[in-house]
């Protein structure tokens, strides 16, 4: 397992190139962005598919997140899971392997339709990604990449490589807290919540640490100082480590 620390020069850079040498000529590499709720993996797989798209064409890399696959709110009371949403029991985790595999298998000319979460709606929509079988790579993120619940071990062998951010926990979680406000908390709310959800699923993701190809520690996205958080927003307090 390699390691890129924290205030490493160019390190967006590194991994674009990183990200553009994993898609063979003429095929296909799938990428995982795995950390813990918080760690900003939604805004670096972003970033990095505009970045491979901008300097290489649009069949240069498509974004299908893993939470796409987040159960439907009426499925959840149904299981009375609802108060415990985005724990690993609360996604279709054999649907999304699923889905990875066929991602694998891109057949000329067939367009594969992949679903995506809706904050502001708190629910998955199916169709809302296209991928064409012309993309060389498909970059994924989410927090049980690494997970080794039974469910979802069929993942980890889907991808090519496997990225985990680790950035400052004491950041992380202030994110975590502002983004449950702007989607409607009040503060104590969304601090409960954080405390009792996200930093229990946090301590889960972190069990998978070790089977990462790459860590990268601290914010790894350059820019305007604030980093960002899961839902791809900027927020205060961030670090800037980019000699």
């Amino acid at each position: 397992m390699e390691s890129i620390p924290e205030g490493h020069a160019h390190r967006f850079d590194a991994l674009v190139a990183r990200a553009r040498g994993l898609a063979p000529a003429g095929g296909r590499a799938l990428l995982g962005i795995a950390g813990p709720p918080g760690a900003g993996k939604s805004t670096l797989a972003l970033r990095l598919v505009e970045r491979l798209v901008e300097t290489g064409g649009p069949g240069a890399a498509a974004l299908v997140p893993m939470d796409g696959f987040h159960l439907a709110q009426a499925e959840l009371v149904r299981l009375g899971r609802a108060d415990r949403k985005g724990a690993p029991d609360t996604f279709d985790a054999a649907g999304y392997a699923a889905l990875l595999a066929r991602l694998r298998a891109p057949r000329a000319g067939e367009v594969v339709y992949a679903p995506a979460f809706d904050r502001s709606l708190e629910e998955a929509i199916v169709g809302s990604v296209a991928v064409p079988a012309a993309v060389r790579l498909v970059i994924t993120e989410g927090n049980y990449l690494l997970h080794d619940d039974a469910a979802w071990v069929p993942v980890r062998p889907l991808l090519d490589e496997v990225w985990f951010l680790a950035p400052d926990p004491a950041l992380r979680v202030a994110r975590l807290i502002e983004r449950h406000v702007r989607h409607g908390r009040d503060r104590a709310a969304a601090e409960r919540w954080v405390a009792r959800s996200d930093e229990a699923n946090a301590r889960l993701v972190e069990a998978g640490r070790g089977r990462a190809d790459l860590v990268v520690a601290g914010d790894p996205v350059p820019g305007a100082r604030g980093g960002a958080d899961t839902d791809g927003e900027k927020v205060s307090g961030g670090q800037e480590d980019w000699a």
